[in-house]
This record gives C-alpha cells, structure tokens and sequence, in this order.
C-alpha cells in the first residue's frame, strides 16, 4: 500500500517511522518531510495548499491514504476536499477542525454542553478587551481565536503584560484577528490527553505533560514545546473515566448536533485540579513534540491502527502498549523562538550511536549537497524509552552532548515534575 504523510516536522518524522514498520506499506511519500524522512520515505515538495494540483500528483503514484500531520490544512479542508474526490484520508473533516481553529467555536460548545472550562470573555476590540481587564483578577490568560503555530496564549501576570498581549494579537501578530478571548487563569497541572476516532468508535491513545516554555523551571516566551514526556504522571482509571464523561463524550455528541462526527487524532489540553477535569484547549492531530513520545510506547502496529479507523473499523483492533516511560527533548536553533539563521550545518549526527530505545526525529532539517543543514526553530528531537524517566533524560543529554552542535539551545530540565 502506498501512503502519504503531510507535514514537515518531528511529529511527521515520528508517524513515517512507524508506519514504515508495518508489512502492509510499500512506499510512503512525504509532503514535503525533512531530512529525517528522506532517509526512509520520498520527500514531494509540492504545494498542499492548491488541493487539486495534490489530488492530481495523489492519483498520479497511486496513493492509497493520506495521513495529515499538521493543523492548517485541517482547518481548510483538506479532509472534505480528498473525500469528495474518492481519495482515503486520515484527519477530521472542516467543521469538526474548528475545535482547534477556532478557540471562540470551542468554548461556546463548552458553554452549551455544560464541559467544564475555564471562565472567558470573547471581545471584538482593543478597547472593549482593555476595559474588560481592568475587573479581572490577575493572572489571566489571553488567547488568540485562530491558528497560532502553538504561540497564541499568553499567561499575563500584569496589567502590561495583557495590553502588550491584547495589541499584539489584534495588531495582526497571527493573521488577521476579529476577536479575542480572554479567560480565567486555572491553578492545577496540564495534561495532554489523547483519543483516536473513526467517526463512530474512540479508543484511548495515551497521555504525556509538554513543556512550552523556552527555558528552564518554565520561563521565557511560549513555544511549539521544547520538550514530552509520557506517560503524565496523572494519568489513571478514575480520571480517564472523568474525561470521557465530562469533556470527550459532551464534544462529540455536540459534533453530532452539528451533523458531524469526528475522525482522527484529538488531542485534549487538560487543567487537573483536585483530580478534576478542566478543558483549556482541543487539538485536531497529534502534538508536537507528544507524538514523539508516545509512539515508540505503542506495541500495536501503528498503520493498522489508522486503517482501521478509515474503514470505519476501529472497534477490531486492540491498542497495546509497552510499559516503559519515554521523554523527549527538543533541539532548536539559537534565538528561538524569536529570531534566528537558518541553513546552519550539523554535523556528526550519523555517528550517533542509538540503542533500540533511542530515537533522533527531525523536523526543521534539510539535506543540501549531502549536508544536514538546519531549516527551522526546532531542529532536532531526541527520545529515549525506558525503565523510568531519569534515564531516559540522562540517556537523551548524553546523545545531545556527544553531538556538541554549536547553534543549538534546549532545556535540561525536561520531566522536572516527575524526576527528582
């Protein structure tokens, strides 16, 4: 079977080497990849966006199934325009992808449905927003409504710091903003929980605590996430069940009013306090870097676990999964998430020696010349599967010192909840 795989980062990187293992793939091509997925798929450089030229290059190789990794083509479509053309595709359809494009669609079905969430206020203006603020007690979250690469919340702890917020997103910092939301600050601990759907069965598909702080103890400026591990230290039978009570089974039957059902990854960010629940935002695809953790915790042939959930089939398949903690961490390029150089040279990588627990996933890597170049704010993942998580870490520094690349930056400290 040939397979497509859409998207560019280490999470794409993570869903190509897995699916690679399966009997029942012969050729996979990614749209466009990176260096990582080079070396074990054929990277397509072609425009996602214009869907028909895709549609045609799909039935061109004869692609069996599109898998989508990222976001936005989600939010525009993508899904609803293959289906219509007959072509197999992995991914929620334009309306149930609204959970994550539209952070206003979100809470007003957590409003209806009674999913428990954080207090909010959705304004249209600078000025509304700012006088809103002046009765709020701080901190308070403010949240851009629309796609925002993982950077359009910011935890404000002064009155400064919410109008720079406020004016940065109305300002266009992230597209064009006809609204913002800006909600009540949840003391608790984040969890990032995961289900996979084929539109009429969901099963579980892990946990794992990101770390979207640039620097160490959590400071510095939000990012894609520098670091995962998995599985939360939170995670167990009671509050699963919670979950799926309180916030997963209300979505989808509110999906279901709007004549719509969900399939694929949903990913929901999570506040626990007190061993309750609370929604802070929905995902439509795995995350990034969480899918790097958990994958290599899955036992279950990862493919046949999708294929299932395309044929509508998920109900057949058992998804098991292997014990041991996995960690990862995120090697970015000097400056992010602000600015930085591009095209920089990694050397050395393929001398890595890594034990059938490690594994090194790319994202913003390219090949030029045969040199690994660097091509993006994150570079590098780093994950090690084993006995407990202090390992894992100290297995993933030892690999990132032995690299000793020079442009590089990463945080240290990675599970400093859970490794003492």
């Amino acid at each position: 079977m040939n397979v497509g795989i859409i998207g560019s980062g280490g999470r794409e990187h993570a869903i190509c080497d897995n699916i690679k293992k399966s009997s029942t793939v012969d050729n996979i091509y990614c749209f466009p990849g990176n260096a990582g997925t080079e070396k074990i798929a054929t990277n397509i450089n072609i425009d996602t966006n214009d869907f028909g030229k895709f549609t045609d290059f799909i039935k061109k190789y004869e692609i069996d199934l599109i898998i989508v990794g990222p976001e936005k083509p989600l939010v525009n479509g993508i899904v609803d325009f293959l289906e219509n053309k007959k072509i197999k595709v992995f991914g929620p359809n334009k309306i149930s992808s609204q959970l994550e494009g539209s952070k206003i669609f979100t809470k007003n079905i957590c409003k209806k449905y009674n999913i428990p969430t954080a207090g909010y206020g959705v304004f249209n203006n600078i000025s509304q927003s700012l006088e809103f603020i002046k009765s709020c007690k701080l901190p308070v979250v403010v949240k851009a409504d629309g796609l925002a690469a993982g950077k359009g919340v910011y935890i404000c702890n002064s009155i400064n710091e919410t109008n720079s917020a406020i004016s940065e997103i109305f300002e266009g910092k992230f597209g064009k903003a006809k609204k913002i939301l800006i909600e009540e600050f949840l003391e608790g601990e984040e969890m990032s929980y995961f289900i996979i759907s084929d539109g009429k069965n969901y099963k579980f598909f892990g946990t794992a605590q990101d770390h979207k702080r640039v620097f160490e103890n959590d400071k510095g400026k939000n990012t894609g996430g520098m670091g995962a591990y998995s599985p939360s230290r939170l995670e167990d039978k009671n509050l699963n069940q919670k979950i799926l009570d309180k916030i997963i089974k209300p979505t989808f039957l509110a999906l279901k009013d709007l004549n719509t059902s969900f399939k694929g990854f949903l990913y929901a960010g999570l506040m626990i306090k007190d061993n309750e629940p609370f929604l802070i935002e929905y995902n439509v695809r795995m995350g990034d870097p969480e899918c790097q953790t958990i994958l290599p915790r899955l036992k279950t042939d990862f493919f046949k676990i999708i294929y299932s959930c395309v044929q509508e089939k998920l109900d057949a398949i058992d998804i098991e999964w292997h014990e041991e903690r996995s960690l990862c961490i995120v090697m970015c390029s000097k400056g992010y998430p602000g600015e930085y150089v591009n095209n920089v040279e990694i050397k050395n990588l393929d001398e890595l020696t890594l034990d059938d627990n490690e594994f090194i996933f790319h994202a913003g890597t390219i090949l030029k010349d045969n040199r690994l170049l660097s091509n993006g704010g994150r570079v590098l993942n780093f994950v090690s599967k084993s006995k407990n998580f202090k390992e894992s870490r100290n297995n993933i520094l030892n690999l990132i010192r032995k690299l000793n690349w020079k442009n590089g930056h990463y945080r240290k400290d990675i599970g400093f909840k859970v490794i003492d």
